[in-house]
């Protein structure tokens, strides 16, 4: 199992070339630094204020139906993005700047962005999957960004992608976003000895409707 390349702490400006450039070549990137330490602060501290008042709900696995809460495969509970802080509005600034740069590089036709605060409590973990199924065929870049304090190899809660050349390991250090293609990479979240916070989100482009 190899770990991913850390190569210095690029800002949200400078992370668009190498990311594209890693999502083009092999399917995903590590962009470390792309968030601030007070951006980062300022929005850990909006999703604890969020779980005081009761505002995360836990997440569910599947697909209409099938749909339910299944906290063997996945431990997490969630808030979708609203902007209601300046430190939201700031990351979704910094997330359009992306979603810009990346359609003007690779012309991914990326249209939106939905994304949502995670919390794995400790013991959470988020079984092996991929991002995007047929029913939503939308979802072409996932991103992920981390919100945590001085993250330990020892506190689990790592980020393992599956792709051909073998696994890499990413931690969930604060600020680092990763990003890769929806549909190609299976990945897993490993279970977190303490909570584990992030955003999560889905770059997407326009489905057509075939009548």
């Amino acid at each position: 199992m190899s770990s991913a390349p850390r190569a210095g702490t690029p800002g949200p400006a400078d992370a668009v070339a190498p990311l594209a450039d890693a999502l083009a070549g092999r399917g995903w990137g590590v962009a470390p630094g792309f968030l601030a330490p007070p951006l980062v602060a300022a929005l850990r501290t909006r999703i604890a204020a969020l779980d005081a008042a009761g505002g995360l709900r836990p997440a569910a696995v599947g697909v209409a139906g099938a749909r339910a809460v299944r906290p063997e495969v996945r431990g997490d509970r969630l808030a979708w993005i609203d902007p209601d802080t300046p430190a939201e509005r700031t990351l979704l600034e910094r997330l359009e700047a992306l979603r810009l740069g990346l359609n003007e590089r690779l012309a991914l036709g990326l249209f939106d962005l939905e994304c949502h605060y995670a919390h794995y409590p400790s013991g959470g973990r988020y079984a092996r999957h991929r991002d995007r199924s047929p029913r939503g065929a939308e979802r072409v870049v996932s991103v992920v960004m981390y919100l945590n304090d001085a993250w330990r190899a020892a506190d689990g809660g790592a980020l393992v992608l599956y792709p051909p050349s073998g696994p890499v390991t990413v931690l969930p250090e604060g600020g680092t976003l990763v990003a890769f293609l929806s549909a190609e990479l299976e990945h897993e979240v490993r279970a977190t000895l303490r909570d584990r916070l992030s955003v999560v989100g889905w770059y997407r482009r326009r489905t057509h409707v075939v009548r």
